[in-house]
């Protein structure tokens, strides 16, 4: 069987836990072992390890922060007699997460924001031509200026888990318009109040709201919310609106699943699905919900069909890992 190398998604705190699980989902999906290298308490894995040391071919999936972490724990693991090299000299590819070099201020003068590589490790990456380059942001637009120290970076963008959601209907939870997110406090803790905004807006709207932010639900509840709610509304965080390169795990959740979104305002998701209305004003926002809130169920039926059949099309995790292989 074929063996790709992950970091272990299960330790990684926020959306980044779902993302990964779906990339995971997606490469056992083709055919591929999906081997994580870290153990519970932060140690190289035994059997992961094992297996690396054996492997003949593999391809690894990792971050920049991630690569450094792990070359810090090769220095106390049987890895130590090996070449740290080991782990890129056997890969068929390693498909590698880049982080900024620069980032505008203030996000710029936080660690989540910058790539923590440093520059000998990077020059080392760049003439290593089995590292394929990537980032979830339309990073075309921004190489050098955000990127000026990695070399060509590939755009994949974030991604439908199909393989982990279902259509389950089930009336308890049918609501006119839901959230399900938490505060995803970035080091400047901006989105909460954009949330809450928003959230006042709907107050007395006499609408059925389904909002749900850091409410610990169960993948069972969340997926019938998203699933029998007539409409999703989405909001990002403050440096996502400004710059707008880059949109949520929830865009394509809410297409995918509820079948209608109604966006905050952000460049990227208005080029991804220029049919998604999109505002940032609260009021607005109310109104866009109620107008499809207010549909015929037949026509509303209709765009939930075309758009879940979209993003099942064209935006699932097994299309990015086959977008990742052709690299």
């Amino acid at each position: 069987m074929k063996t790709v190398f992950m970091q272990d998604h299960t330790k990684i705190t926020g959306a980044g836990k779902w993302i990964y699980d779906g990339y995971k989902k997606a490469w056992e999906s083709l055919g591929y072992e999906a081997v994580y290298l870290e153990g519970a308490s932060g140690e190289l894995d035994d059997y992961g390890t094992e297996a690396l040391c054996k492997s003949k071919e593999h391809h690894v999936m990792a971050s920049d922060f991630w690569l450094q972490v792990f070359k810090g724990l090769t220095q106390q693991s049987l890895l130590a007699k090996e070449d740290f090299d080991l782990l890129f000299n056997k890969a068929e590819k390693v498909f590698l997460h880049c982080q900024p070099n620069n980032f505008p201020k203030p996000w710029g003068g936080h660690t989540n924001f910058i790539c923590q590589c440093d520059q000998q490790t990077i020059e080392k990456i760049n003439h290593h031509d089995r590292f394929k380059l990537w980032s979830f942001v339309d990073v075309e637009k921004v190489k050098d200026e955000f990127y000026p120290l990695w070399k060509d970076i590939n755009p994949i963008f974030l991604a439908y888990d199909n393989l982990s959601y279902e259509y389950l209907e089930d009336d308890k939870y049918k609501f006119d318009v839901c959230y399900i997110g938490g505060r995803a406090d970035n080091g400047f803790d901006e989105k909460y109040k954009i949330m809450i905004s928003h959230f006042m807006a709907f107050k007395d709207s006499g609408l059925k709201c389904g909002f749900f932010v850091g409410k610990n639900l169960t993948h069972e509840q969340e997926n019938k919310i998203l699933y029998n709610s007539k409409v999703s509304i989405n909001i990002h965080d403050a440096y996502q609106r400004t710059l707008g390169l880059d949109t949520n795990e929830r865009t394509f959740k809410s297409l995918g699943l509820t079948g209608v979104l109604v966006s905050d305002k952000v460049d990227h998701l208005g080029k991804l699905f220029p049919d998604v209305k999109m505002t940032n004003d609260p009021k607005q926002m109310v109104n866009f919900v109620k107008e499809y809130v207010n549909m015929p169920e037949e026509e509303l039926v209709l765009v939930k069909e075309k758009n879940r059949k979209m993003i099942l099309e064209n935006h699932t995790y097994v299309h990015r890992v086959k977008q990742m292989l052709e690299l």
